[in-house]
């Protein structure tokens, strides 16, 4: 899990300046993608005579003090947010120690940035970040990480069993069932991620033609997070206590994947999701 949330954000980044037009081959260094909001952080965009400007503090920067740079959204003048191009490595960041007390993801910790004056490069107008396809598919790419953690957890349940039967211990139907059930839900939820990522990358759109590329985000992250959900409830239930306390590879497998599955919205993304099927953005 910790390579993903190294990747992902980076790839993301190269994704993001690629749709604004920029050539990802020119791009250098290690990138990450600030676009979370917070209580007692606002990052403004000022314009001057000498170009935009960031100013304020942004959360949840994960790896900041790693990065040679990253997209970051910021509070424009005319009311609304835009992404901007920026060098971490300027004089005017500044990375707080942060306070990162989980267990899960260790490795990356998220803390707050400030910026002092740094200069920062226009990915497009206001509100163009978020109203871009490149936003929703960003989020699917996020969900398949999640399912990617799930099928580790998955196989090494697996494994376990195996090794049980190995040692003269056949799995009951309690195991069984659940070892069926995880593949259910991992069957299903890795087909309909490849059913709509080929859609996208043949015609730019999600599969079904009346659905929107953002509908289409929802219903891939809520598919996803549930999958993953179920899977550490059914493997964590079935294993008991016993890895979890002393197996450090299962242990940190499911405490990294519990926090990071906790990225997606839940009920409020699905409250999204019923808005726009009521309103006919749906395949059935």
């Amino acid at each position: 899990m910790g390579a993903a949330r190294v990747f992902e954000p980076h790839l993301d980044a190269l994704s993001i300046l690629a749709q604004a037009g920029r050539d990802p081959g020119s791009v250098t260094g290690a990138w990450g993608v600030f676009a979370a909001e917070g209580p007692g952080a606002r990052l403004e965009a000022k314009e001057g005579g000498a170009g935009v400007t960031l100013h304020g503090a942004k959360p949840w920067c994960s790896l900041a003090p790693l990065l040679d740079h990253a997209v970051v959204t910021a509070h424009t003048d005319d009311g609304g947010r835009a992404a901007f191009a920026v060098d971490l490595r300027h004089a005017g960041v500044a990375c707080d120690e942060p306070a990162w007390v989980a267990r899960g993801l260790r490795e990356i910790p998220s803390g707050t940035v400030h910026f002092d004056g740094v200069p920062a490069e226009p990915l497009h107008g206001t509100n163009w970040y978020f109203s871009r396809p490149g936003f929703a598919w960003g989020g699917m790419g996020v969900a398949a990480c999640w399912l990617g953690g799930a099928v580790g957890i998955a196989r090494g349940y697996r494994d376990s069993l195996h090794s049980g039967v190995a040692a003269g211990r056949d799995p009951d139907q309690i195991a069984l069932a659940s070892l069926g059930e995880v593949d259910r839900i991992l069957t299903s939820g890795l087909q309909y991620l490849a059913q709509t990522a080929s859609g996208i990358d043949a015609a730019g759109r999600p599969p079904a033609e009346r659905t929107s590329a953002w509908s289409d985000a929802l219903r891939v992250r809520g598919t996803c997070a549930a999958a993953v959900e179920r899977i550490l409830f059914l493997v964590g239930s079935n294993r008991g206590p016993g890895p979890l306390a002393f197996d450090e590879k299962y242990a940190k497998q499911m405490a990294d994947l519990a926090l990071y599955v906790r990225q997606h919205h839940a009920m409020r993304d699905d409250a999204q999701l019923g808005a726009l099927t009521l309103k006919g953005d749906a395949g059935w």
